[in-house]
């Protein structure tokens, strides 16, 4: 019998050992999954900043992009604008020449009709070249006052006509490719 409890007493320490062992092996296995866990979520870190960096390297590059092309268009308009200026200026010249001729012109006295002959020609030189340029001169004369295309200056009452009717025309009105420049300058009817 003591044979037999040395045996089962071997065989429950074996048995200890194994039971013992298992434990330390699931230990093990479990500190190499967190360890395989934490390496998987470091990876992922990594290639979650770099995506990041990746999409802000295009941001930077995306608004530095649309900086230049803001300047861009703001030097190409600037340079549009002093280049359709010195056209205007191109095409008044002959205009500003003609005026001065005319001037001297009017220093004697009996050239006046000849002057105001100059100065009608001047003018209708000066109306051709704003023509030209899309520059349309209004008369609302007899028109219904729109206080979009005319600036009433006084109102006076008028027989025969009925209230808010352009009665006289002070200044003209220009317009620019249908858009008004300048609003004519009127007197209406009360």
């Amino acid at each position: 019998m003591s044979e037999h409890r040395n045996r089962n007493a071997e065989e429950e320490v074996v048995d200890a050992e194994v039971v013992d062992d298992p434990s330390s092996v699931a230990e093990e296995t479990d500190g190499e999954g967190a360890a395989d866990q934490v390496e998987r979520d470091l990876d992922e870190l990594g290639e979650t900043k770099r995506e990041r960096d990746e999409y802000l390297e295009l941001a930077q590059r995306t608004r530095a992009d649309f900086e230049n092309y803001r300047k861009r268009v703001a030097k190409e308009t600037s340079e549009a604008l002093a280049r359709g200026k010195a056209q205007l200026a191109r095409d008044l010249l002959p205009v500003i020449d003609n005026l001065e001729r005319a001037l001297e012109t009017g220093k004697d006295p009996a050239a006046h009709g000849a002057l105001v002959e100059g100065v009608g020609f001047v003018l209708d030189e000066l109306r051709g070249k704003l023509g030209g340029a899309g520059v349309e001169a209004f008369d609302p004369k007899g028109e219904k006052f729109d206080p979009q295309l005319h600036e009433a200056l006084s109102t006076q009452p008028a027989e025969g006509t009925e209230s808010g009717v352009v009665l006289e025309t002070l200044e003209k009105g220009y317009r620019l490719n249908g858009e008004v420049l300048r609003p004519a300058r009127v007197v209406v009817s009360k």
